[in-house]
């Protein structure tokens, strides 16, 4: 999977964005990373839906769709998921254009950074390119637990920090610098805003176990793009003991 921006949203509001192009259209190397990206989804929908063992009868909550829907890779679980009376979307976009677009997906938007929905609500949680977005290691940590209170297992997938291409960017390796100098290094590129932590804090998968619920259980691994590690996959369950 291509370690790029999957959903453009943000966990908390009042926060600078990119603006509409943080998905990176105007660079000439978008189309490039669409088609890399699509096929890259299609292997992380089969994977989530394996783990997930997602059935008719599951309630699925997806946390940070996108209004977008000019790009293929945008929104992909609601377009492939064949329960969409059972898949609930959130986000602090508003995003109810999806509900027209799938019939039967349900979209709830999302104020501040507590998800507007009960403890146990959902069988299962998803979450793509999310987890970068929301915020410093604090937010992270919330936006997982989040997840883990609303269901009784997730599936979450952010970019790897060490895949060579920055692709919010378009930088290459200048994100495996210490962040200060990294964050230094964009804003001299004209970057500001993916310069802010605010939106944009990428991981290892060392940052990641030192974010997970205190509660369950948790596998993190690496999934690989082109032979190289580009993002991780977080797959929590629920332990009721």
């Amino acid at each position: 999977m291509l370690s790029e921006c999957g959903t453009g949203a943000k966990l908390s509001v009042g926060v600078s964005t990119p603006g509409r192009d943080y998905f990176g259209r105007d660079h000439p190397l978008h189309g490039v990373k669409v088609r890399l990206a699509l096929r890259a989804r299609r292997r992380m929908y089969a994977r989530t839906m394996a783990l997930l063992g997602a059935g008719r009868d599951t309630a699925v909550l997806d946390v940070g769709t996108t209004p977008d829907l000019e790009i293929a890779y945008n929104n992909f679980f609601e377009r492939w998921y064949p329960y969409p009376d059972r898949l609930t979307t959130c986000s602090v976009e508003d995003c109810s254009v999806l509900e027209a677009r799938f019939p039967g997906v349900t979209f709830r938007l999302m104020r501040g950074t507590t998800l507007p929905f009960p403890a146990k609500a959902f069988d299962a949680a998803v979450s793509f390119a999310v987890l970068e977005h929301v915020g410093g290691a604090a937010d992270q940590r919330r936006f997982l637990a989040e997840l883990a209170r609303v269901a009784r297992r997730f599936v979450c997938y952010t970019p790897y920090r060490y895949f060579p291409v920055e692709m919010h960017t378009y930088t290459p390796l200048l994100h495996w610098l210490p962040a200060p100098v990294c964050r230094a290094a964009w804003r001299w590129c004209g970057l500001s805003a993916w310069a802010d932590e605010r939106n944009l804090n990428l991981l290892s998968v060392r940052d990641v176990r030192r974010l997970l619920p205190g509660h369950g259980r948790a596998t993190v691994r690496l999934v690989r793009t082109l032979g190289w590690p580009s993002n991780i996959e977080i797959h929590w369950v629920d332990d009721p003991s």
